[in-house]
């Protein structure tokens, strides 16, 4: 397969990602955030059984850079105790995700996604809801 075959699905597939998010509610975009978050740190775990260093380090930067402008989103006056467990919680996850980088042991990126899929769960179960009822 050539490079210029590559080209149009690649195109297709950034352009079918930004009718998604253009159609997306705020809280569709924070479910889709997650998965992404999702999806470069399962590429960090395969990278890291690779011993792909530059492919670990990647993927780990696009895990770490989600998390900032998750974090960076919090509304930390109308959001309370939730906002303020969740900035910790991001500067947990930033911590681990460092650890990974610093030791290459997989364990703290195993509970980084851990979190991250209950946190993409908990926000896909809230933005499944009607209309007018979500927090």
């Amino acid at each position: 397969m050539s490079i210029a075959s590559m080209t149009p699905p690649t195109r297709a597939a950034q352009q079918y990602l930004r009718t998604q998010v253009q159609a997306s509610s705020p809280i569709e975009l924070v479910v889709l955030l997650y998965d992404q978050a999702l999806r470069s740190g399962q590429a960090a775990r395969e990278a890291l059984a690779r011993r792909d260093i530059p492919a670990r380090r990647d993927a780990i930067s696009r895990v770490m850079g989600i998390v900032t402008e998750l974090q960076s989103t919090l509304d930390m006056e109308r959001g309370g105790t939730v906002a303020q467990e969740l900035d910790r919680l991001y500067d947990w996850i930033t911590a681990r995700l460092l650890d990974v980088t610093m030791s290459q042991d997989a364990r703290p990126l195993e509970e980084v996604l851990s979190v991250l899929e209950t946190l993409r769960d908990a926000w896909s179960t809230i933005a499944r809801q009607p209309a007018g009822t979500h927090p």
